[in-house]
């Protein structure tokens, strides 16, 4: 049973990424995905989540307008596009079963919520 986020790696700004997050050993269907980031000395933030099927979206400010978020239940992935990458963007992103803040009303997030994590992909975004 696990999450495995994939598609780091090395932007110029103002440049682009596709991140993914393969689910097995469960239904992917039925569950909220958020896609979280941690900076070097910063705390893990959310900066997207979808909801199981027809339910809202969200995202955090800070990438509102560039980072857009999908998912694919018959291929059990879910993928974050992030455009427009800033330096500021440089994290390790995660996937998990689950929404936070600092994305504004993240409780509306459809879906089973639990603390299934993948492991991360290293974003780096310098010139």
């Amino acid at each position: 049973v696990q999450l495995q986020a994939s598609g780091g790696g090395l932007a110029q700004p103002g440049g682009s990424l596709r991140l993914s997050c393969a689910a097995s050993g469960f239904t992917l269907d039925y569950y909220a995905i958020g896609w979280f980031r941690q900076a070097p000395g910063k705390e893990r933030e959310a900066v997207s989540c979808i909801s199981n099927s027809d339910g809202p979206t969200l995202y955090a400010d800070s990438v509102k307008g560039r980072f857009t978020i999908s998912r694919d239940n018959v291929k059990s992935m879910v993928y974050l596009q992030m455009n427009s990458l800033k330096p500021e963007d440089t994290a390790v992103y995660y996937c998990a079963t689950k929404c936070g803040p600092p994305i504004s009303n993240y409780q509306i997030i459809r879906g089973r919520w639990s603390d299934r994590w993948g492991q991360g992909t290293l974003v780096t975004v310098s010139s």
